[in-house]
């Protein structure tokens, strides 16, 4: 079974940079992540509608990466928290962690006995279908297995430091854009009430020994991001890396199209 590179690199205190996937899901947009230097790809079933039929294949085709697949699911269940790893998921992601509960019940459903409640599959997916020993692959899965609480509630915020010290929580990851809601000041990302919570976080995570993670919307926020101490980057999604490049592109030959125009 593989090791997870990924949680290996940000326990050790050094920072692992990847990306989300929202739109695109093709056989190539986690070959296309990997080759690009993503180290960590995370498919999102939250906002997209994806059936886990799309998430399987998705995982499957990025296995065969350097790049680690993970899959933000959309609500804490036990049935969608085992079932993506059985797919070969080596990370999950929780939306809207508020409580120490919740953030058990995510740990409870990901580890195998002694550490959990996972059910038992072997020779499948999630083991790459070998048939070694079983023995071996529960250690390996239960240690390389990467969980990510996501904080973006006052809820959550208040519960910071008892999700922090959730034995098997690997991950505290900032939501922006609901965290900036459910304090009432919908994306603005400067406000004091904002960087204050940000900060709250970041203490938490250095408290309880936790990398502290973030969807960066730039090079030059990831870049702040890693000043400030975020450990796990995720550098924008599918849909609005090529948006952006798309326009730029277009922007500057529409320019040179004018320009030659003029001039004739």
């Amino acid at each position: 079974m593989r090791s997870n590179q990924v949680k290996s690199k940000i326990q050790s205190g050094d920072c692992s940079i990847g990306t989300f996937v929202f739109e695109f899901n093709t056989t190539g947009i986690g070959r296309l992540a990997a080759e690009a230097g993503a180290k960590f790809v995370i498919f999102d079933m939250e906002h997209t509608g994806w059936s886990v039929e799309s998430i399987r294949m998705l995982i499957a085709t990025t296995r065969c990466t350097d790049a680690i697949p993970m899959v933000r699911i959309p609500a804490t269940e036990y049935h969608f928290i085992a079932r993506v790893l059985d797919m070969g998921a080596m990370g999950i992601m929780i939306p809207m962690c508020e409580s120490a509960a919740q953030a058990a019940t995510l740990v409870a459903s990901a580890k195998y006995p002694p550490l959990g409640r996972r059910g038992a599959a072997f020779t499948i997916a999630h083991d790459d279908y070998d048939s070694s020993d079983i023995s071996q692959k529960i250690r390996t899965a239960n240690s390389e297995s990467l969980l990510i609480a996501q904080i973006e509630t006052v809820a959550g915020l208040k519960c910071i430091d008892e999700i922090a010290a959730t034995t098997g929580i690997d991950v505290l990851w900032v939501g922006q854009f609901d965290l900036s809601n459910s304090l009432g000041i919908p994306g603005q990302f400067d406000h004091p009430k904002f960087q204050a919570a940000i900060q709250e976080v970041l203490a938490a995570g250095k408290r309880h020994c936790k990398p502290v993670g973030y969807l960066a919307i730039d090079i030059q926020d990831g870049e702040r991001l890693i000043d400030q101490g975020f450990r796990m980057i995720a550098y924008g999604g599918d849909l609005w890396l090529y948006q952006s490049a798309l326009r730029t592109g277009l922007a500057a030959l529409h320019k040179k199209s004018a320009s030659v125009r003029d001039k004739s």
